[in-house]
């Protein structure tokens, strides 16, 4: 049964300016290698007593995540689906930290709390008063992929009318380090950055900003799989590949990342315009999410920035009414996700 949810609402806090859309028009440029995110004033969405005891992550995922439900008016989704790579680790860092340096005497239960990957979905459902189905995928850089596929799955199997979908995840300084000591961020002119986006799915068509045509999610496919889920996706959202006006990509700076972009799109869309999203908003194991928040933006407004075009400064690209998103992790994780302007808008 063909069922494609509409995208109501959509929130991020990064490296850009946090809660608007400045960015469209006149984004931040960096030239570090790492940088933390730009925090909003929390105090509309996180009373300052409760504040206090939660992690900036925990604030930015709340923050997010109501804005959402207040802008889409549903108070209380179906589902929480959440993805994240590496979870509250500053919370995990401060609770191994104390750990190390005061044994098992003085160790204080708030960083341990909040140090589970679930923590941030549970938050959500505690707040919002959510008893519903509610998880967290934590499959590094396909994880926001991986939640937005089970809420289409979900609405597909008419289990829910209405769901959050989100993905978050900070870098502390010193796993950064790390990051980049495995080769993961940090490299070229790749810029490392932190993530918290909020999306708000529904059945229902009205205010919706567009429409969740497909998503696929694979592991290590060949050119031929790719090219055949690609057109069974197209073919079920009543496209084709010359419906597609654009493809999101997460390039990000890196060679070792973007090498299997650049292998891959002449063969798999050749002609089709290439975007990317990595260079303003940052890379993290969230980033995708901040690759569709960038691709609702762009249908919602009808263009697209010149920022997000690939190696084409002077070729504007025209309104856009499909838009595809490629995500490659580790090189071996895919992930498609069409994303289609609701007509009349």
């Amino acid at each position: 049964m063909k069922v494609f949810p509409y995208i109501k609402a959509v929130s991020q806090i990064s490296i850009q300016e946090p809660l608007t859309d400045v960015w469209m028009e006149s984004p931040h440029w960096y030239d570090a290698n790492f940088v933390r995110s730009i925090d909003p004033d929390f105090k509309p969405f996180v009373p300052a007593a409760q504040g206090r005891r939660m992690g900036k992550l925990l604030k930015r995922a709340l923050t997010t995540s109501l804005s959402v439900i207040r802008e889409s008016g549903i108070a209380c989704p179906d589902a929480i689906m959440m993805g994240t790579g590496l979870g509250c680790i500053e919370s995990t860092e401060r609770f191994l930290e104390s750990l190390c340096h005061d044994g098992e005497q003085l160790l204080k239960p708030t960083h341990f709390m909040q140090s589970t990957h679930n923590t941030v979905a549970s938050l959500i459902g505690i707040q919002t008063g959510n008893t519903g189905y509610n998880i967290t995928y934590s499959h590094k850089g396909i994880s926001v992929d991986c939640a937005l596929h089970d809420a289409l799955v979900q609405f597909k199997l008419g289990m829910i009318g209405s769901a959050l979908v989100g993905g978050n995840d900070e870098v502390s300084p010193s796993y950064f380090t790390l990051l980049k000591k495995i080769g993961f961020v940090g490299q070229d002119s790749e810029v490392c950055g932190e993530a918290s986006v909020a999306m708000m799915l529904s059945n229902e068509q009205e205010n919706a900003l567009c429409q969740v045509k497909g998503v696929k999610v694979l592991y290590r496919p060949d050119v031929c799989r790719l090219q055949s889920v690609l057109s069974q996706m197209l073919s079920e959202a009543d496209t084709s590949l010359g419906g597609i006006d654009a493809v999101m990509t997460g390039i990000s700076g890196n060679r070792l990342n973007d090498k299997y972009y650049y292998d891959l799109l002449p063969e798999l869309l050749p002609g089709v315009p290439v975007l990317h999203y990595k260079h303003i908003f940052g890379e993290s194991y969230s980033a995708s999410g901040l690759g569709v928040y960038a691709t609702v933006r762009c249908l919602q407004h009808g263009f697209i920035p010149q920022s997000l075009v690939l190696e084409q400064p002077t070729c504007s690209v025209p309104a856009p009414n499909r838009i595809l998103l490629l995500n490659i992790a580790d090189g071996k994780d895919y992930s498609f996700i069409l994303l289609e302007k609701i007509c009349g808008k």
